[in-house]
């Protein structure tokens, strides 16, 4: 019999090294998410947990480096820097003493090809920083990208777009999101649900219709009946969209549904599981990505639910309507649209670093191309959700009251309107849509008028 071999711990040093290593990576343009994706599994929790919270102090750890080294480093090591930087600047909320954090920063770059020329640098301006803390901060507090950790131009957006509650959406974006389910009415109910999770000791409360805020995040693995299909995570924002496209339509009736830009099928599994398994109801999903669309067979699959699944351009109609779906109109339309992401910060910090202010125009020129594309396909006395995961009124209010301008047989209907995270007050929002913590979101329901 072989001998056992134990496991080593794994070391701080070699989490920080892996944590500037993403840093790196997505301040070069890529997404947390596959940064992420890209690191040892075994790693990768603590990893997350770690960059998250750089990512959440990114803003002030930039301003504290350029105080303490004028000129910008390598990249590998003003990676390292602002990670230490980041993690150990406010002792109450530094997930290890900063002592610590700074000697495991040294070793870090010891360990590191790219940084180790460097490492009495780094020993040095990690060193100083302990000595001069309260005045380096001093210097750096009264800059808004230091108190907000925000980008600039990302904040003078959100002072424009909503007045008086531009902090409270800064403040909720530097916080955890929730970790919220949505549980399958065609498999259980709420309340057997909630028996589930309170026989193996997980605490939620009810948030939505069908909804459950679990009070600490889990594996998905974790969940009572996840394999079966019983539950599906989904934010509370964003379970408001197919109850809201469905409200007012006899079900009993045969009704040709299109979830537009579907991936990664959570809308799609949705709108099925509300209309219940004996209701007519044909849904075509539509994906432009061919890798994100197999993510929509997979979650269908999973739920034990159907769609026709279509990779194909939502704005590019001619190629897929006729031939695939016969021509015939649909009775209701949900158009996610592509967007900024601006409103699901919480749950992807390194959003708010990779996107550019010249990134909206070009994003609201494509919602306002995929709301024109989609509207002849809607029959008369039908309806089209907008919704965006957006809390900038360019790709919410704006491109909607734009479609309203040029479309005489559109009109308004009740909506949520700019859903802000986290926050109960809702500017514009219909005074009776209950508020919570969730995403931030747009929602606009267009009914289009006989001819």
């Amino acid at each position: 019999m072989a001998p056992i071999v134990p496991i080593a711990p794994i070391a701080l040093w070699q989490q920080l090294g892996a944590v500037a290593a993403a840093l790196q990576a997505i301040r070069s343009g890529q997404s947390g998410t596959a940064v992420l994706a890209a690191v040892d599994a075994g790693l990768r929790p603590g990893v997350q947990a770690l960059l998250f919270q750089v990512l959440r102090q990114a803003g002030r750890a930039e301003l504290l480096r350029r105080q303490l080294a004028a000129r910008t480093p390598p990249p590998a090591v003003d990676a390292l820097l602002c990670v230490a930087l980041a993690l150990c600047w406010n002792p109450e909320d530094a997930p290890y003493a900063p002592f610590t954090l700074v000697n495991q920063a040294v070793e870090a770059a010891k360990h590191s090809a790219a940084a180790r020329a460097q490492s009495a640098f780094i020993n040095a301006c990690l060193r100083r920083f302990l000595r001069e803390r309260e005045a380096l901060l001093a210097a750096t507090d009264d800059d808004p990208l230091a108190r907000w950790n925000h980008p600039r131009w990302w904040i003078r957006q959100l002072r424009q777009d909503h007045p008086r509650h531009w902090q409270q959406i800064l403040q909720a974006n530097n916080r955890h999101a929730p970790m919220v389910l949505r549980v399958n009415q065609r498999k259980c109910s709420l309340a057997q649900y909630l028996r589930a999770l309170d026989a193996i000791d997980m605490q939620a409360t009810v948030v939505a219709d069908m909804g459950l805020a679990l009070r600490q995040p889990v594996p998905v693995q974790a969940l009572p009946g996840f394999a079966q299909g019983w539950v599906s995570v989904q934010d509370a924002a964003a379970q408001q969209a197919a109850p809201l496209l469905l409200q007012g339509l006899d079900l009993r009736q045969p009704l040709r549904v299109l979830d537009a830009c579907a991936a990664p099928g959570g809308k799609t599994a949705h709108l099925l599981e509300l209309a219940g398994a004996d209701a007519p109801l044909q849904v075509t999903a539509l994906e432009i990505d061919a890798t994100r669309s197999a993510r929509i067979d997979a979650s269908l699959q999973r739920l034990g639910l159907g769609a026709q699944v279509l990779v194909a351009d939502a704005t590019r109609p001619q190629d897929w309507w006729q031939p695939h779906c016969g021509g015939a109109p649909f009775d209701a339309i949900l158009l996610d649209a592509p967007c900024s992401a601006s409103g699901i910060v919480r749950r992807h910090p390194d959003v708010r670093w990779l996107r550019r202010a010249t990134d909206i125009a070009p994003l609201a020129a494509l919602q306002a191309r995929l709301l024109r594309a989609l509207w002849p396909l809607l029959r008369p006395g039908g309806r089209l959700l907008y919704c965006s995961c957006s809390v900038f009124r360019a790709e919410g209010d704006a491109p909607v009251q734009a479609f309203l301008a040029h479309h005489t047989d559109a009109r308004l209907l009740p909506s949520p309107g700019h859903l802000l995270p986290g926050n109960a007050d809702k500017d514009g929002a219909v005074p009776d849509n209950a508020g919570g913590d969730h995403d931030g979101f747009f929602y606009a329901l267009l009914h289009k008028l006989p001819p």
